[in-house]
């Protein structure tokens, strides 16, 4: 990342317990360095000890990420810049309306069956990425399930994440067609929140700009390139 890109996120990233005096000892590895690893390695789908020696070794690179994920860092990272983004674009840090989309990808020889599906729709034998972005596209909750699990089926589980924070204001959510069914309308209805239904009116093929749902089919188009980081 750029020394511009790293001042933005050294500065709301998670301070490291020893610096507070809660035990542990310190790194011995920069932080920018590690996070410049798991992202090349997100990017470029390798395996963790396929890393280049230009990064820490790679052993170190993965527990660094282990740590991160099993105490729910990256989460806390991302809603920290997600925030500083909302407030200098002058909108309120909580989002009150929101897009979801899903994206089914490819998965690759090393995922298991257990784990991925074949979507008809769009000919795919993998995994389906579902996301909530606010207004500006930027991320709010994603979950991944099989490629064959639909829309519908996915979207209430996805509400259920992001409304489970304290302090969320979202109230209604721009949706395609296929966002639909009595016991999807319920379940959004619990968290006080409504669908509105974004259609085609011109009867054109393939892809079309769509209001309000051009955000959500940016990010997806934006983080394409994969479902999962390699446990």
């Amino acid at each position: 990342m750029t020394d511009a890109e790293w001042a933005e996120v050294r500065s709301a990233m998670p301070v490291p317990a020893w610096l507070l005096k809660r035990g542990g000892r310190p790194e011995a590895y920069c932080h920018r360095e590690m996070l410049d690893a798991v992202r090349y390695l997100v990017d470029n789908g390798v395996k963790w000890m396929a890393m280049p020696v230009d990064f820490p070794y790679w052993r170190a690179v993965y527990d660094f990420f282990r740590g991160w994920r099993t105490y729910d860092y990256v989460r806390e990272l991302h809603e920290r810049l997600r925030l500083t983004a909302r407030e200098r674009s002058g909108r309120n840090t909580e989002p009150s309306a929101g897009v979801i989309d899903s994206q089914s990808v490819d998965a690759s020889e090393t995922v298991g069956e257990d784990s991925r599906g074949y979507d008809g729709g769009k000919s795919r034998d993998g995994r389906k990425r579902h996301v909530l972005t606010d207004t500006e596209g930027l991320l709010l909750e994603v979950t991944v399930t099989t490629a064959d699990v639909h829309d519908s089926k996915a979207a209430p589980a996805l509400l259920e994440t992001f409304m489970d924070q304290p302090g969320r204001l979202l109230k209604l959510v721009w949706v395609d067609s296929a966002y639909q069914g009595p016991a999807l309308a319920e379940a959004f209805a619990r968290h006080g929140v409504r669908t509105e239904v974004v259609r085609r009116s011109d009867g054109r093929r393939g892809f079309v700009v769509l209001a309000r749902r051009w955000v959500v089919e940016r990010t997806l188009c934006a983080t394409r390139r994969s479902v999962c980081i390699p446990g």
